[in-house]
């Protein structure tokens, strides 16, 4: 399902938590929401879960207000808070039947879900056992109850430690084969990862809208390694004489080209490259890192 933020304002007494913001998701797209913390990403996050309502703007899912559709949607919050003396099973049978869901659809549909979050043995285990990678991949089983097709998830790894970080980002990579994903984070290698898309909010406005591979091409230095062989060194006397080349940095074996437009110059060295029988031992593309660039872009 499609969502279209438009024209969102938030405002707490004097503080305006998002201003104005304005963005869409496309239906099968994984959407990473990126900012700093008290950028504003939790206060979009919850407009759209339905949880809080705009001051000013509309958010719309396939087309109708958010509030007439809250059947189609799943929230992951930061923090999922279940009942701990509860066990999963009864967890997500009782969560279901607040939800509408009827006792005998649960009872199929339960056991599927925890098998699909890696909880199938953990069922009749009371959830206040449950390490915190446990608990989030509860959340998301509890958040595909009702099989919606738009899921909000709030900062879902932020807390977790490596294993249960890595844990509840292979159940995302699966889950967004089958559905539309809004995934907020102010961690960048989990929006590198599992994001086609990302928007960076700073001060509750968007400034940026793109993809990965668009933000790093577009802070390329314009700059290529190369490190041969030195049997292979007479290629750079070739090299220097191509009107894109602008620069030759040579260390050793190592070597360092800058071009006029790393996308089509790139292809045209390595052709080079290979019509002269260079022996490659390393190629790379000098760019800033996406932390790099997200620090430029925020701070």
């Amino acid at each position: 399902m499609k969502l279209e933020i438009k024209n969102v304002t938030k405002a707490y007494k004097q503080k305006i938590a998002v201003h104005n913001f304005s963005m869409e998701v496309q239906t099968g797209e994984c959407l990473g929401l990126i900012g700093p913390n008290g950028a504003g990403k939790s206060t979009l996050i919850n407009m759209v879960a339905n949880i809080i309502e705009s001051d000013t703007g509309q958010i719309l899912l396939d087309g109708k207000r958010i509030s007439s559709m809250r059947k189609e949607i799943g929230y992951l919050p930061q923090f999922p808070n279940f009942y701990h003396w509860m066990t999963a099973t009864e967890t997500l049978m009782f969560m279901g039947q607040l939800s509408g869901l009827k006792k005998d659809t649960l009872e199929r549909e339960i056991p599927q879900l925890l098998t699909k979050v890696g909880l199938s043995e953990e069922g009749n285990t009371r959830v206040k056992t449950f390490s915190g990678g446990m608990k989030q991949r509860l959340g998301i089983a509890q958040s595909l109850l009702h099989k919606p097709a738009f899921i909000v998830m709030d900062e879902p790894v932020s807390a977790l430690d490596p294993i249960g970080r890595r844990e509840v980002l292979n159940i995302i990579q699966e889950i967004k084969k089958e559905t539309t994903i809004l995934l907020s984070t102010h961690i960048l290698q989990d929006a590198e990862e599992i994001c086609e898309r990302f928007v960076i909010i700073k001060e509750g406005q968007k400034i940026e809208d793109t993809t990965i591979v668009e933000l790093l091409n577009r802070n390329s230095n314009n700059k290529i390694n190369f490190e041969i062989t030195a049997a292979s060194l007479h290629w750079l006397n070739i090299i220097n004489e191509f009107s894109y080349v602008k620069n030759v940095e040579v260390f050793g074996n190592k070597v360092k080209i800058e071009v006029e437009d790393i996308q089509s110059n790139k292809d045209m060295l390595l052709a080079s490259a290979l019509e002269h029988h260079v022996d490659i031992i390393k190629f790379a593309i000098e760019n800033d890192s996406l932390e790099e660039i997200f620090l430029k872009l925020v701070v």
